[in-house]
């Protein structure tokens, strides 16, 4: 790993991002996300939607670090559930698509609450399953294991240690196990494609596959790096707490985890911007990380990124567009609806400042 491929001294840092989907990848600018699916046929579907203005308490220190992990959950979310829906119509049709063809869950949630409300209820049900799998699995987990320890070992500050060591084994392990599977490996392989393009787009290159190839697949940006300094800052944070009963413990983790990632959040605007040995040594951690969800993409899966990149970036671009672009960023209308009738990404995206810094 060549940090000076990675922290390049010339680059012009910026507050793009981010985020690989199936099949494509979303990129937010400032005043507009655009979500670029590669379909089976090859051609590219395109989604732009605007940002509202930024509110004042999006750029308070600490409290914009939590605006963003919330922000991204949901946002993450309906982008990832979009790029499903894009697929999916290409292969059903929307001509020869039923309700029939659903799931039971799905008929039944369309039946009592419409189309439009049904397809709400699922996104939120699957941030809040999100969240409670992540708290029971990286919060209540680690120190209910850890407890089991505390009959041998009398030192609180090595008890803590441990948990947030075997938290941190949680999180290797979990991405380990996911990157085996062959579609979690082409997500990765457009993660890769969206740091390669923006650090050709911080270095002020013309943006094709070419010049894109060249960068390393690692960003100090990266929501990744995020994640990492979350289990690191929460390591030094919780060993100053003690070690309370099990149910005290896990509530001051909940409490603290809104403080934590605002931290983290600081940490990592600060390693975006900086080149200072300091920084490296903070984020190496987190780009070690990053080299399990990153793969090195192909042209194709490069110019997604660069036609999402050009849409977010262009001046004179539109800020509300649904249909196909080529690789010169040309837009244009599609022979047929690309996504189901059912609603997709919800046009209320939050516009915290954050999201859009995390490559």
């Amino acid at each position: 790993m060549d940090l000076k491929k990675i922290f390049i001294k010339d680059a012009c840092p910026t507050k793009v991002g981010g985020q690989a989907v199936l099949e494509g990848i979303m990129m937010k600018g400032a005043d507009r996300t655009a979500i670029v699916v590669r379909k089976s046929s090859g051609d590219m579907h395109i989604k732009i939607e605007p940002l509202a203005a930024p509110k004042k308490w999006t750029k308070i220190p600490l409290l914009r670090g939590v605006l963003a992990f919330v922000d991204s959950l949901i946002t993450g979310t309906k982008t990832l559930l979009y790029s499903a829906d894009v697929l999916e119509a290409e292969i059903s049709g929307d001509e020869n698509h039923k309700p029939e063809d659903d799931d039971a869950v799905t008929r039944f949630l369309t039946k009592h609450f419409g189309e439009t409300k049904a397809w709400n209820i699922m996104l939120y049900t699957s941030v809040v399953f999100a969240l409670v799998l992540g708290v029971a699995l990286f919060i209540v987990g680690p120190t209910l294991v850890t407890s089991l320890l505390g009959k041998v070992i009398e030192n609180v500050v090595l008890l803590n240690l441990c948990e947030g060591l075997l938290r941190l084994l949680i999180f290797i392990v979990y991405v380990v196990l996911v990157a085996r599977m062959e579609d979690i490996q082409r997500v990765f392989q457009y993660h890769g494609a969206e740091h390669k393009t923006i650090h050709a787009f911080e270095n002020n290159l013309e943006l094709t596959p070419a010049n894109c190839q060249q960068f390393e697949t690692l960003h100090p940006r990266c929501g990744t790096s995020f994640l990492m300094f979350v289990i690191l800052i929460s390591l030094v944070v919780n060993s100053l707490l003690g070690w309370p009963n099990l149910w005290l413990r896990v509530a001051s983790r909940l409490l603290l985890l809104p403080v934590i990632a605002g931290l983290s959040y600081e940490l990592l605007r600060w390693a975006g911007r900086s080149t200072s040995p300091i920084v490296k040594v903070l984020s190496i951690p987190g780009l070690l990380t990053q080299k399990l969800t990153t793969r090195t993409p192909d042209d194709s899966q490069l110019e997604v990124a660069i036609a999402a990149l050009r849409a977010v970036t262009k001046a004179d671009g539109p800020k509300s567009f649904v249909g196909g672009i080529d690789t010169e960023g040309n837009l244009f209308e599609e022979a047929a609806p690309a996504v189901p009738a059912a609603p997709t990404v919800a046009e209320d995206a939050a516009a915290a400042e954050t999201p859009a810094e995390e490559a």
